[in-house]
């Protein structure tokens, strides 16, 4: 069960993902069709996004996705256009190396937090179950202003097919440029009087958010972009 796709863009945008196994001794050139194809067949006015799920627990089997992002129109005429024999072939390639999908969703990019035009291969991803998204979105911008993201990006959306039974329906990432980045978190270079300014706001968010609960969280590494 994985989330998907995203244009960093602070305003709404539309995405569709697919989900899949590959086993290690395939990867480079699952990832190598994938990258030959979409250098060569651009899809006017859509990101095209490979990731590799990298932190996972146990359930969550999926090893790969692609994402396609834009806007509404964009997006619909990707799936209105006959995409002809390339694109035939190359899943008929991708058939043999990868071992089984895990899924395919769709959904919005609501809202970014931080720099937007900054570049953040690394995302730790929250999956949710969000009660009131109106109350969730207000008091999340209400904390990200506050505490403006600086060398990252935070994004929220949601999805609107491919649920599962846990019911999420909302998911939010938080994109970094590199795995130290990462590792740091939010709290790298503050003091500890920051620090507790920060972990007090947040505690304010989560007992405000409009109901809230994890479903699952990782973090993916975009391998490939077109």
């Amino acid at each position: 069960m994985l989330l998907t796709v995203f244009a960093l863009s602070a305003q709404q945008s539309y995405w569709t993902s697919y989900s899949f196994i590959v086993e290690p001794e395939n990867e480079d050139t699952v990832v190598k069709l994938i990258d030959d194809y979409f250098k060569e067949h651009k899809i006017d006015g859509v990101s095209v996004s490979l990731y590799a799920n990298h932190f996972y627990d146990d359930d969550n089997t999926t090893t790969h996705m692609v994402v396609f992002s834009g806007s509404l129109d964009a997006v619909g005429a990707m799936y209105a256009a006959d995409n002809g024999d390339a694109w035939a072939l190359l899943g008929a390639r991708l058939d043999h190396f990868i071992k089984d999908s895990s899924g395919a969703r769709m959904g919005t990019t609501k809202i970014a937090y931080g720099d937007t035009d900054g570049t953040y291969p690394i995302q730790q991803y929250y999956i949710l179950d969000v009660e009131d998204a109106k109350t969730m979105q207000e008091e999340l911008t209400k904390f990200n202003n506050k505490y403006k993201p600086e060398g990252r990006v935070v994004m929220m959306g949601n999805f609107t097919s491919g649920i599962s039974p846990e019911g999420e329906n909302h998911w939010v990432i938080a994109g970094y440029k590199d795995m130290k980045s990462a590792l740091g978190g939010n709290s790298v270079g503050l003091s500890d009087k920051e620090k507790a300014a920060r972990d007090a706001d947040w505690k304010t968010f989560q007992d405000n958010n409009g109901g809230v609960k994890m479903i699952r969280s990782g973090l993916r590494i975009r391998v490939g972009q077109w």
